[in-house]
């Protein structure tokens, strides 16, 4: 991630950014890069992190169901654990 100093920005972004506004950059009429406040930031990153838990614990999931799976209880007693 990138990180700029505020008085980099031009005022206009900043005053948007100072009013918790989120900045959509457009080049040629499309959408191509967001300015969002750190807290906003925050809450997109647990967003993300919550949804990659969900995808291991899917594949966890699948994995535990194929054939031939040996169940943890088995492994623990072939460990001594």
């Amino acid at each position: 991630m990138t990180a700029l100093s505020a008085s980099t920005l031009p005022p206009a972004i900043l005053e948007s950014l100072s009013r918790g506004e989120r900045v959509v950059v457009v080049r040629d009429g499309e959408h191509v890069a967001a300015l969002i406040s750190a807290e906003d930031l925050v809450l997109f990153e647990r967003l993300i992190e919550e949804a990659e838990d969900r995808i291991d614990v899917e594949a966890a999931r699948e994995a535990l169901a194929e054939p031939g799976s040996t169940p943890w209880e088995k492994i623990k007693e072939e460990l001594g654990l």
